[in-house]
């Protein structure tokens, strides 16, 4: 049970490599030189495994399958989680390399501080691209053999939400056993939260963005702010839908309908009568005010968002949809209020959260390995 259970990972780690691949940030400063067919290679590979991914992991998971299928499964699966981990890395040091080229030219090394540009190897640029290229041709390699391998063993595509849909959405409730989130995000939350009431009055429809780089934690603020019992009792109505990129409007609307608390009768009805979901949304929401968060929104295409937001406006007054984003340009269409951009944490914050990961299982400080409590320090 345990393999099994450690596969359910591989999903979502291969489509942040696929994000990681296809980010933008990877066009500049030349940081790809001499490796953008195997860029390209990757970029077609990676989602035809995401296709089938669903049927190994429940071949790997059934034990109603044959055992050599079974077995075969579960170890293209931990390949795959071997070799994403890898990809993983080198779309991490290519990025790093691109900052670096961005503080070098705009000279920023000095206000960056000797602490952050060790933190940059020092090398030349030949001598990074042979290196680099080296490792993406390995990652390519073993991406290529493992679809070969997928197309042996015959498993199918399974229509499924989204990787990051699945994995994002399955709860509001924040693990955080020393509330290292909770402080650090206070004063953003606060603001947050101040925003969303302050919409009381206002018969139009509000949308307030989050807007930062991935890893900023913008979903968890969300899940913050949406948990606040000050906005609990505020909304008659709160609802959480992942987006990811499934922005398709007829399945957007109906998975905020399977968020509502009063989808059944509604939906039932409206059903017999023949409504397409954007129909039945409308009907859901309507006259109740609403907080709806939107996570991890990525689509540009406006006359969508248009056709949802239609919908949406029938809610009561003060109704709220509150967004996360990466992009700015997504901000820009959809928000009706100025975004709200999330800036990093403080050192104090990530040195605790550093400390209580590394060091969860060592209770006292005298336990605690000297050589990594100063690499702790030096990092932040």
């Amino acid at each position: 049970m345990a393999a099994v259970v450690a596969t359910m990972v591989v999903g979502p780690l291969v489509k942040i490599v696929l994000e990681k691949a296809s980010g933008s940030l990877l066009g500049q400063y030349k940081v790809m030189k001499g490796m953008e067919e195997q860029h390209e290679i990757l970029k077609r590979k990676l989602p035809a495994i995401l296709d089938i991914i669903t049927d190994v992991e429940q071949a790997a998971a059934d034990s109603e399958q044959a055992t050599a299928r079974r077995a075969g499964a579960a170890a293209w699966l931990e390949a795959i989680k071997k070799v994403s981990y890898e990809a993983s890395e080198v779309f991490d040091e290519l990025k790093y390399e691109v900052l670096r080229r961005k503080a070098k030219k705009e000279g920023h090394y000095e206000e960056l501080g000797y602490s952050t540009v060790k933190l940059f190897p020092t090398h030349n640029s030949f001598v990074f691209r042979q290196r680099m290229g080296r490792k993406l041709r390995k990652v390519v390699r073993g991406i290529e053999v493992l679809v070969a391998e997928m197309n042996d063993f015959d498993f199918k595509h399974h229509q499924a939400p989204p990787v990051s849909f699945q994995w994002r959405q399955k709860d509001q409730d924040i693990f955080d056993p020393k509330n290292i989130t909770s402080r650090s995000r206070a004063e953003d939350k606060k603001k947050i939260v101040d925003i969303l009431v302050g919409q009381a009055n206002n018969s139009d429809l509000t949308v307030l963005p989050i807007v930062g780089m991935g890893g900023l934690a913008k979903t968890t603020l969300a899940q913050l702010a949406y948990n606040d019992p000050e906005i609990q009792k505020h909304f008659d109505v709160l609802l959480w839908v992942c987006v990811s990129n499934n922005f398709d409007v007829d399945s957007l609307a109906r998975s905020i309908v399977e968020a509502s608390p009063k989808k059944n009768g509604t939906e039932a009805a409206d059903s017999k009568k023949n409504k397409t979901p954007p129909d039945i949304l409308q009907n859901v929401l309507s006259g109740q005010r609403y907080l709806l968060v939107l996570d991890d929104v990525w689509t540009r295409e406006d006359h969508k968002w248009e056709q949802l937001k239609a919908r949406l406006e029938h809610g009561g007054m003060g109704s709220v949809v509150l967004t996360t984003t990466r992009d700015n340009v997504v901000a820009k269409i959809i928000g009706t209020v100025e975004a709200y951009n999330l800036g990093g944490l403080g050192g104090q914050y990530i040195t605790e959260i550093i400390e209580t990961t590394a060091f969860s299982r060592l209770k006292k400080e005298e336990e605690r390995p000297s050589v990594l409590v100063n690499m702790t320090i030096y990092i932040t």
